[in-house]
Parts: structure tokens; sequence; C-alpha cells
């Protein structure tokens, strides 16, 4: 079963910088003018030394200048850190992701108890390992859902947090340090009782592996990680729609994906569209002359296909002449099309975590780009040092 240990935290003095100017999304979900903007909030945010631009070594200075000057500073002990994501979700409801930051043994993704969520594509790895390599530590924790039971219930802690902050989405973050013996033997013996998906941060993960094998280093030997009950109530999973280009002038999508789904007018693309694709069970295509609802065919499919919407259109797409991209977002998918940036895009619906669960416990990867779960864990509330 997997080890899941306390490590000593290197954080920012909250009482130097202001968390909420300091702190950032993940690497992955940040672009030119986003990266800018965050920037622009401190000489102290985090982007600067997590997307670096290829500058390692300045990014390793500024961490380190950082540090010596105190803008960062070094937990006395080691520690787990509850962290939760107070947030609310599409329809207004208050929602709150919950689990805990702690260092988590390292093992080849399936060979173990620690499992791939789902397939992933080819992305080079040299940039985090070189950053990795510079910097010495883990900068943003990999997202990992544990199978067992009870661990939530171990993150509702009385009293405030020890830090907190609220991001552009307005969703709260909030860290409380947790060093009490018997907190952290309860946390630990929890997460080692079952299974690990990795949920987001694949790359990174498979990169520390290569890091881990190239300098042994016992504090390599484990990855920075918030792993959070795979529970319903702590997971807000959105679906990641698909952008279709390259077809040929006057090729007709409707009746392509005839062969695949019943196929049906759906109207204009207004924001009614993801109402209609819940109440009929389609997914929908979005074209610039209007939207087609597409119902899967219940025995057009093979029998071996899972029951997921990226599944079947991974199926239907196979033969179709269609460069594919990705797109989170209902608004933003629709609007590619509108702005002629993309032919079309289907709109899929989210899997739920019955689904994500069914596959993590049968070990079984889903396709890639099935998922995006939302909030994301913010960059800069904790670091992990490697040295």
């Amino acid at each position: 079963m997997p080890r899941f240990e306390p490590f000593a935290g290197l954080r920012y003095d909250a009482a130097r910088v202001d968390l909420g100017d300091v702190t950032a999304p993940p690497y992955d979900v940040i672009g030119p003018d986003e990266r800018a903007r965050l920037e622009a909030r401190s000489p102290f945010n985090v982007v600067q030394i997590d997307l670096p631009g290829g500058q390692y070594d300045s990014a390793a200075r500024r961490f380190e200048d950082w540090q010596r000057d105190g803008v960062l500073t070094l937990d006395p002990e080691p520690a787990f850190y509850v962290y939760r994501m107070g947030y609310h979700d599409e329809v207004g409801r208050a929602r709150q992701t919950a689990g805990v930051i702690g260092a988590l043994e390292l093992a080849v993704p399936g060979e173990g108890d620690v499992l791939p969520h789902e397939r992933t594509m080819p992305k080079p790895k040299s940039d985090r390992l070189d950053l990795m390599r510079a910097t010495r530590a883990n900068l943003s924790p990999v997202w990992g859902l544990s199978l067992a039971t009870g661990l939530s219930a171990l993150c509702e802690l009385p009293g405030p947090p020890d830090v907190r902050c609220t991001d552009e989405d307005g969703v709260h973050h909030r860290l409380w340090r947790i060093t009490q013996p018997g907190i952290v033997d309860a946390i630990a013996d929890a997460v080692a009782s079952a299974a690990i998906v990795i949920a987001d941060g694949h790359h990174r993960y498979e990169t520390a592996l290569a890091y881990r094998d190239e300098v042994g280093t016992p504090a390599s030997q484990c990855l920075m990680a918030y792993v959070v009950e795979l529970a319903d109530e702590q997971l807000t999973v959105r679906p990641i729609h698909r952008l279709l280009n390259g077809l040929p002038d006057g090729f007709d999508l409707p009746v392509a994906f005839g062969r695949w789904f019943d196929v049906f007018d759906a109207g204009p693309a207004t924001e009614t569209l993801g109402n209609r694709m819940a109440d009929a069970a389609a997914l929908a295509l979005v074209t610039p002359t209007g939207a087609f609802l597409l119902r899967p065919k219940p025995d057009a499919f093979p029998p071996d296909i899972e029951d997921l919407d990226s599944a079947r259109l991974d199926v239907a797409l196979r033969d179709l002449p269609a460069e594919l991209t990705y797109q989170h977002g209902v608004d933003l998918a629709v609007a590619a099309v509108e702005k002629g940036d993309a032919q079309a895009t289907v709109l899929m619906r989210p899997a739920t975590v019955v689904q994500i669960a069914a596959a993590a416990h049968a070990r079984r990867r889903m396709p890639e780009k099935s998922t995006f779960f939302w909030p994301k864990p913010r960059t800069g509330l904790v670091f992990r040092p490697l040295s």
C-alpha cells in the first residue's frame, strides 16, 4: 500500500506577502496573458519559479533568494497540511473539496498501488525535470484520489486555518498545518489502507520517477501529493469538449455521426443546450449552422467500449478526417465555432464519480481527456524541498 508521510514544508511568510498575490493556478493551465497578470501582482508570485520560460537557473536563484530573505520560511517540523477548497458549483450550490498534502511514496504507475486515472497524451517532460533539478523541490502537488473511506472525516478540523486566500474565481483556499501525533498517524494509516489514483499531474508524477532514478536520495523517493477521498461530495468533475478542424469543404458531420448516434436537430446552441443534453442522454454537435443532439445507438458500439462519452466519441472519430483539440467550458467551445477557430465542436457530458471509481477499482485507465477536476489546487501554498 502507498506510504504517505509528513514533511517540513517551505511556505510564504504571510506577514510579508498576501497569499492571494503570490499563489497561482497549476502551471499547465496558465497562458501567456495570465502569466503576465500574475507577475504584475507581486514580485514574489510563484509563476516566476514554477513557469520560468526555460530559465531554470534563474528560477533556482530566485527560489534561494526568497528563502535567504525570509519571504519563504521552512516549517520547524514535519507536518501534514489539510487543504480545503470552498466554492460554488455551476448551479450555485456551496461545495468543498477537502484533502491532505503530504509526501507520497513513488511507484511505477500500474505496478503498485498508485494507479493512473486516464491515458495520457505524449508531452515533453524535460521542462519539469530540468526545473526539479534546478530548484530541488516539489513546487506543486499532484492530485491523488484515495479509494479508502474515512479520510474526509480526518480533514474536519476545529479552529481557523494557518493561512487562507481567495482566487480570481472566488474559490476559498485554506490550509492547516497538522503535527499532532495522533492525527498524523490516523491520516498516514488511512491513506496507506487503499490504492491511490492519480487524478491530475500524471506528467509531474512521471517526472518525479525520472528524478528519483537519477539522484536516488531519500527525499526523492516521495512526491508531494494532495490526496482526497474518492467520494461524490468531495469532487466536482467537468467535461473536456472536443474541437474539430481539418474537415474537407462540404463534409456532412451529422451524416457521418449517424453511423454511431441517433442525430436530432437541437436548434441554436443556447444556454439551455446542456439541459437538453442531460434530458436526452446525449452529446451535442455544434456547427456554424446549428446544433445537434447525438444519442448513442445501443448496438452501434463494440460491447467492450466503456460507458463514457469520451470512449464512444473516440470510436466515432476514428474514421473521420478531423484534427482534434480540446477545450474546457461550453462557452469557450461554442465561441471557437462562432469565431471560426473550429469547424465544429462536440460537447461532452461530465464523467461521474461512480464511473471514475469503477475504473479505479478495476485498475482500468479512462480515455485521455475524460475528466477535468475543478477547482484546481493552488500552487504556492506549500513547497517540498528535496535537498
